[in-house]
């Protein structure tokens, strides 16, 4: 038997009321699935964003000096 099976085994000797309670507890494991998948989609874009504007930098010379330093770390 399959876990679909069981649960659905389950859910017909539930009452009505405890049927859709379980139906909102599905589509709320289903939206927070598909807001998980979307923020890891933006992260990745933003990774990128980041990476490709940042491209190149570690080429270039710093226009600052040790000397521009308001307050030495020590």
């Amino acid at each position: 038997m399959t876990t679909a099976e069981a649960i659905i085994q389950h859910l017909k000797s539930l009452p009505d009321w405890a049927q859709r309670e379980v139906l909102d507890f599905v589509q709320f494991l289903e939206s927070r699935r598909k807001g998980l998948a979307g923020r890891e989609e933006d992260i990745a874009w933003s990774d990128f964003s980041l990476s490709s504007a940042m491209r190149g930098m570690e080429d270039e010379e710093t226009p600052y000096t040790l000397a521009d330093i308001k307050e030495p770390f020590s």
